[in-house]
C-alpha cells in the first residue's frame, strides 16, 4: 500500500501537522517506507509461534526483600495537627 501526495496532506491536515512543501517528499517516501515494512511483517508465517513477553525471555533480578528503613510513624504523626488510630485527620473539601 503506497501513499499518494495528496493522502499524506490529509493525515498531516487530520494530525495537526504542519509540513512544508519540501518536506511532503520526504514524509510520504518516509511512510511508504514504514507501511512496507508492516506488510513484510505482515507476510512472516507465524503459525505455531508462541508469543513471547520479552524478546529476549530474560527474568528480572530481584532483590531480596528486607526491610531497609526503619518505622518512623510514630515521629512523624507526633508533628501532625490531627491523627487517629495511626491515621492523618484532615478536613472535609467536599460538602
Amino acid at each position: 500500500m503506497a501513499l499518494e501526495r495528496s493522502e499524506v496532506e490529509k493525515i498531516a491536515h487530520l494530525a495537526r501537522l504542519g509540513l512544508d512543501e519540501a518536506d511532503l517528499p520526504r514524509t510520504t517516501e518516509t511512510l511508504n517506507n514504514i507501511l512496507g515494512l508492516i506488510d513484510q511483517m505482515q507476510a512472516v508465517d507465524t503459525d505455531g509461534i508462541e508469543p513471547l513477553a520479552h524478546p529476549l525471555e530474560a527474568t528480572q533480578r530481584l532483590r531480596p526483600d528486607v526491610v531497609t528503613e526503619t518505622d518512623r510513624r510514630d515521629a512523624y504523626q507526633a508533628i501532625a495537627p490531627a491523627v487517629e488510630n495511626g491515621l492523618y485527620l484532615v478536613p472535609k473539601v467536599i460538602e
